[in-house]
């Protein structure tokens, strides 16, 4: 009797042990799902799409693009997170959804150890912009009209915790000024609001500011960046307007639940990254605003990394600000 049960418990092992590799050796052998924590038509599902695109050839079979919106993209996290890691689910995770709302929510999974990185896709820089009726020509002439009158300022936000928000609170920091944040529902009404001199100023996207500073509707002080933009190399970089180290970027990447057998990372991680290789693929996310990392950036060790640093760079800052979730 005693026999039987050894036999049957190394038996057990043994299998269980055999199941994860031969789970990698299958993968993939049916449709997978890429969660996308925001609506259809937005950067984020537009930046998905194309890369699973091109992936869905590399991995022979279906990528269903799922939109799950609502509570700051933390739905979507949420499902992610108690999906079964297998690789048949996963999400694109972006600076808000596993930066950002581990400090400003009560989440029900943690941001740093409920997911395995996969792969950085891209990114892009947020653009420093004023109403035309704020009396300042340059970046150093905006920071001097703050202090002028402090409190007295407005800074238009797509909503509270957004990254616009933050990071108008870290210029506040590196600044020492004070004024007001006034938040929207998204993007288009704060930037209505923008031209018409209603607010004084914005942390924007490119793709919403740059058409209406091109027309001559607002003005733009800088970008967030390191590098001036390839599509308005006229705007100063943050570095060059006065204000050096004020770097703010979003991005973009894959992420699948925690628990998710390192070889099948492997195989999805090597799909983006040959898709991200694919030059069409780059040049239909460069229309849309999107930069792609440079390819020692992007693979599954650096995202873990990077996340990491970032979210020692950007927690403190929200905490200091107070921003919390409504």
């Amino acid at each position: 009797m005693m026999l039987r049960i050894k036999w049957t418990a190394a038996l057990a092992i043994a299998t269980a042990l055999s199941a994860a590799p031969a789970a990698a050796d299958n993968y993939a052998s049916r449709p997978i799902t890429i969660v996308v924590p925001f609506a259809a038509g937005g950067p984020v599902d537009t930046t998905t799409r194309i890369v699973a695109d091109k992936m869905k050839d590399v991995l022979g079979q279906p990528i269903i693009v799922e939109n799950v919106g609502g509570a700051a993209g933390s739905i979507a996290a949420a499902r992610v997170a108690k999906a079964a890691p297998d690789g048949y689910t996963i999400m694109t995770g972006i600076w808000g959804t596993h930066v950002a709302n581990g400090a400003i929510y009560k989440l029900a999974y943690d941001v740093r150890k409920d997911f395995a990185p996969i792969a950085l896709l891209s990114s892009n820089p947020l653009l420093i912009v004023g109403s035309n009726k704020v009396p300042a020509a340059d970046l150093k002439g905006l920071i001097s009209w703050l202090k002028t009158a402090p409190g007295k300022a407005t800074q238009g936000t797509s909503g509270v915790g957004s990254v616009g928000h933050i990071g108008g609170a870290f210029f506040e920091k590196m600044t020492g000024t004070k004024y007001n944040f006034v938040p929207y529902r998204g993007l288009a009404p704060a930037m209505q609001d923008l031209t018409a001199g209603t607010i004084d100023m914005m942390f924007d996207t490119p793709a919403t500011s740059l058409p209406q500073v091109k027309a001559g509707n607002i003005r733009a002080y800088a970008v967030t960046s390191k590098t001036r933009m390839s599509s308005a190399p006229e705007i100063p970089t943050v570095d060059e307007a006065g204000l050096p180290g004020l770097y703010i970027s979003t991005w973009t990447a894959f992420f699948a639940p925690r628990g998710i057998d390192k070889a099948v990372i492997v195989r999805i991680e090597d799909a983006a990254l040959k898709a991200l290789d694919d030059p069409t693929v780059k040049q239909r996310l460069a229309t849309v605003g999107q930069d792609v990392f440079p390819a020692d950036q992007r693979t599954s060790e650096y995202l873990a990394k990077y996340q990491a640093e970032e979210i020692d760079k950007w927690w403190p800052i929200i905490k200091e600000a107070g921003i919390t979730g409504e």
